[in-house]
C-alpha cells in the first residue's frame, strides 16, 4: 500500500490563512485589552438611566445611557473631550429643532430644513464629526416628536449621560497617559519578538515559506505601530487636559520620542528577516543569534517599567553584536549582510532599552558600553494617583 503524500500548501494559501490567524488574534486582544474600558461604558449607562429614570421621572430616559456610552467608549485620552463635544451637539440641535419647528411647523420638508440647517451650523461651528451628528440626531428628534418640552428632557438626559462619563473618567477612573503608551509598546515589541521568533524557526528548518511568513508578520507591526501614534496623541492630550498631568507633561515627552524608536527597531528586524528569506544556502549560523534577539526584545515587552530588564537587554544586545562581529565572514558572501542587519537590530534594541542613539553605535562599534541605561519612568496607582502626582507637582 502506497503511502499518500501530501502536497506543499501554495505560498498564497498560507500567507491568507497567516493573515486570517493575525486578524482573528488581533480581535481577540483588542476585546481582552478593552474589557476595563467595556466594563466601564456597561456601568456609566446603567447608571445614567437609573437616575434619569427614577429621580428626573422621565419614562423613556434612552438617551441618558446612550450619552454615557458615547463619551466612555471613545479612545482613552479623549473621553472627556467627548463630552463636550456631545453637550455641544445637543444644545444646537435643541435650539435649532425648536426654532425650525415653531417658526415652520411639521412636515417633510420641515424636517428636511432641520436636518440640513442643523448638519451645516455643526459643522460650520466645530470640526469633529460628533458635533454634527448629535445635532441632527436632536433636531430631528425635536421635529418627529413636535414637542418642545421632550427636547428638553433629552438635553437633561444628555447632561446626566455626560456628567455621569466624566465622573467616571475625570474622578473614579481618571487615563493614566504613561500606561496608554506602555500599553501600546508592549503590543508592538511583542509583535516584533514573534516575527523574529518565526524567523529563527524557519532558519531551524530551513524552511523558504516559514522565512517568507516571518517577513509578513513583521510587516503587520505596522497597524501595532499606528496604533503606537494613536496612543502617543492620546497621551499627550491627557497631560495637557488633566490637572493632575500637566506638571509630568515633559516625562510623556520623553516616552513618547523613546517609542518613536520602535520604528527604526522593526524597520531592522523586517530587513533581517527579508534577508533570510533571500539567503536560503548560508543562514544556518545565525540561527541562534536571531532567537537571542527574538528573547530579548520578548523580555523587554514583558517588563518595560523595570530598569534592570532595560539594562540587561542592552547588555546582552551588545553581546551578541560583538559576537559577531569577531566572526571571520566571507567576503562578498551572503553572509556579511546579514552579520551587518544583525548588529544593526542589537543597536536598535540598546537605543530603545535607554542608551541615546549615538552612544550605541559608539558601544557596538568599539565593543564596550559606557552609558547606562536610564532609570525608566513610573506613574502613580490609578486610585490615589491624583493625589501624588498633584503633590509631586506643587513641590
Amino acid at each position: 500500500m502506497m503511502k499518500q503524500v501530501r502536497a506543499p500548501m501554495p505560498h498564497t494559501a498560507r500567507a491568507v490563512m497567516h493573515r486570517a490567524a493575525a486578524s482573528l488574534a488581533a480581535a481577540g486582544h483588542r476585546a481582552a485589552a478593552d474589557w476595563w474600558v467595556l466594563l466601564q461604558a456597561t456601568a456609566g449607562a446603567g447608571a445614567a438611566w437609573g437616575i434619569a429614570r427614577y429621580l428626573f421621572d422621565h419614562p423613556a430616559p434612552f438617551f441618558a445611557p446612550i450619552a454615557a456610552i458615547i463619551v466612555l467608549i471613545a479612545t482613552l485620552g479623549e473621553r472627556g473631550l467627548n463630552a463636550v463635544r456631545l453637550m455641544q451637539g445637543v444644545i444646537l440641535g435643541l435650539v435649532i429643532g425648536d426654532l425650525v419647528l415653531i417658526t415652520m411647523g411639521t412636515g417633510l420638508g420641515v424636517m428636511t430644513f432641520a436636518i440640513f440647517s442643523s448638519l451645516a451650523i455643526a459643522r460650520a461651528v466645530a470640526d469633529p464629526p460628533l458635533v454634527a451628528v448629535q445635532a441632527a440626531f436632536s433636531a430631528i428628534l425635536v421635529v418627529a416628536v413636535g414637542d418642545v418640552a421632550n427636547g428638553l428632557e433629552r438635553l437633561v438626559d444628555a447632561v446626566t449621560g455626560a456628567g455621569i462619563a466624566l465622573v467616571i473618567t475625570q474622578l473614579l477612573f481618571p487615563p493614566e497617559p504613561l500606561a496608554l503608551l506602555r500599553r501600546a509598546e508592549k503590543a508592538a515589541l511583542t509583535a516584533i519578538a514573534g516575527g523574529l521568533a518565526t524567523t529563527a524557526r524557519a532558519i531551524a528548518r530551513d524552511d523558504d515559506e516559514l522565512a517568507h511568513q516571518a517577513v509578513e508578520e513583521l510587516r503587520d507591526v505596522r497597524d501595532r505601530l499606528a496604533e503606537l501614534r494613536r496612543a502617543g496623541r492620546a497621551s499627550t492630550s491627557v497631560t495637557r487636559r488633566a490637572l493632575g498631568w500637566r506638571a509630568h507633561a515633559a516625562v510623556i515627552v520623553r516616552e513618547n520620542e523613546n517609542a518613536e524608536h520602535l520604528d527604526l527597531l522593526n524597520a531592522s528586524c523586517a530587513k533581517l528577516a527579508r534577508l533570510v528569506a533571500s539567503a536560503a544556502g548560508t543562514r544556518r549560523r545565525f540561527e541562534q543569534p536571531v532567537r537571542d534577539l527574538a528573547e530579548i526584545i520578548a523580555s523587554l515587552a514583558r517588563e518595560l517599567s523595570d530598569r534592570e530588564t532595560r539594562q540587561h537587554a542592552a547588555d546582552r544586545s551588545l553581546e551578541l553584536a560583538t559576537h559577531i562581529a569577531s566572526q571571520d565572514l566571507p567576503t562578498g558572501s551572503e553572509q556579511a549582510p546579514l552579520a551587518d542587519s544583525l548588529r544593526i537590530v542589537a543597536t536598535d534594541v540598546i537605543t530603545f532599552a535607554g542608551v541615546d542613539l549615538a552612544d550605541a553605535i559608539e558601544a557596538v562599534r568599539q565593543g564596550v558600553l559606557e552609558q547606562r541605561v536610564h532609570q525608566p519612568v513610573t506613574a502613580p496607582g490609578r486610585f490615589f494617583g491624583w493625589i501624588r502626582r498633584h503633590q509631586g507637582g506643587t513641590r
